[in-house]
């Protein structure tokens, strides 16, 4: 019979305060390992029931985000002497299990959910954080006893970005969605409260340079005015990205009744209407490891034009589930091509509803977390056997 584990998951991340993908990775990732084994979550923020919380004090709050993580890090690492294996989410939490492994001697293992060479916007949010972020990355890549890539697009640019690490380190383990969580669903009172009517398309995700969602927004201007646009998207990343999308946002509404933003984080049931009611989902990335976001758009039935970028095209099949865009660093050029896909795309109801139809049989067969825990749990023993 195979020994009991113990496994210290750290997080930025948790319910009630989940924000992007890594966090939804974490939690899902969680509840299905714990159907299997023992896993002790330590997280940023407040006490929860179902996690250990470490709250800043409020004498620290003034530090640099950067400096607040790291010292987050260092208590938490504190609380990590029980555990047989330590597995950290974010460059936020990498520190944390690092210092955990110097300090009591257990393996590392990271998920890289995304790499901070590969984001220099962050340094507008950061300032010279972000020297410190990358540095954090780095030495936690180097010295982790694994390193899970969420994609294999995205274990390309682990070896891109730390081309001095060992290939045989990194382990592709694919994110997962829900498929019971989020499925088809219809909700026309919530349509009817938000003022939703006609078809539309949606954008789900935070305001970041990363998630292209100015690029979108510059290209609806050609897109024609009868299409709705849905654009669920808060938590900036700092002031000048947050005030670009509002005016975009704006300047769209000011002459179309069909635009509607949702700045406040929906409840998942409410968020998992809107992908289903929607015609299509738009993932206009310009960096993207996988796209959870994705996932739950495709688990609902719900088509996908997205960037080629990333691990998007293994999530996203060209011409099955949806449709990819380039993007080669020009946001002119994206800006044009998002247009005329959008346009054709929702031209095309039935081939829009083959996408969705395929995109959830795809969910389903190809991204379940029972499969996703158990790769996940070979992985933690094989590192612990091999220590």
């Amino acid at each position: 019979m195979s020994k009991e584990l113990r496994i210290g998951l750290v997080t930025k991340e948790w319910p009630p305060h989940i924000y992007g993908g890594a966090g939804v990775h974490a939690l899902q990732l969680t509840q299905a390992l714990r159907k299997k084994i023992t896993v002790d979550v330590h997280c940023f923020g407040e006490k929860r029931e179902d996690a250990t919380g470490y709250a800043l004090p409020e004498s620290l709050s003034t530090l640099n985000p950067a400096l607040q993580a790291l010292t987050t890090d260092i208590e938490i690492a504190q609380n990590l002497s029980d555990v047989d294996l330590v597995h950290s989410h974010t460059w936020y939490a990498n520190m944390a299990g690092h210092f955990a492994s110097l300090l009591h001697g257990v393996p590392h293992i990271i998920t890289a959910h995304s790499l901070e060479p590969d984001r220099p916007w962050k340094a507008e949010q950061l300032g010279g954080g972000y020297r410190l972020s990358s540095w954090a990355e780095k030495t936690a890549y180097e010295s982790a006893d694994a390193i899970i890539a969420v994609s294999n697009g995205m274990k390309k640019d682990i070896l891109k970005a730390y081309p001095e690490l060992n290939p045989e380190k990194i382990h592709t383990i694919l994110n997962g969605v829900d498929t019971q969580k989020y499925a088809p669903t219809h909700d026309q009172a919530l349509l009817d409260r938000l003022g939703i009517s006609g078809r539309y398309a949606i954008f789900v995700g935070r305001i970041t340079r990363q998630k292209g969602l100015a690029h979108l927004l510059r290209a609806w201007k050609n897109v024609s005015p009868d299409i709705g646009l849905l654009i669920a998207a808060g938590s900036p990343d700092e002031p000048a990205i947050g005030a670009e999308i509002a005016g975009l946002i704006h300047e769209l509404q000011a002459t179309r009744a069909n635009v509607w933003w949702q700045e406040k984080m929906l409840p998942q049931p409410e968020l998992k209407a809107l992908l289903s009611s929607a015609d299509l989902f738009i993932c206009p990335s310009v960096y993207e490891p996988l796209g959870i976001v994705n996932l739950e758009a495709m688990a609902c039935e719900t088509a996908v034009l997205a960037s080629r970028v990333g691990g998007i095209p293994e999530v996203v099949l060209d011409g099955v589930t949806g449709e990819l865009v380039d993007y080669n660093g020009d946001g002119g050029e994206l800006e044009t091509a998002l247009a005329k896909k959008i346009t054709l795309m929702m031209a095309d109801p039935a081939k829009l509803k083959k996408y969705g139809e395929a995109g959830r049989k795809r969910a389903v067969d190809d991204f379940a977390w029972e499969a996703i825990a158990d790769q996940t749990e070979s992985l933690y023993r094989s590192v612990i056997a091999h220590r």
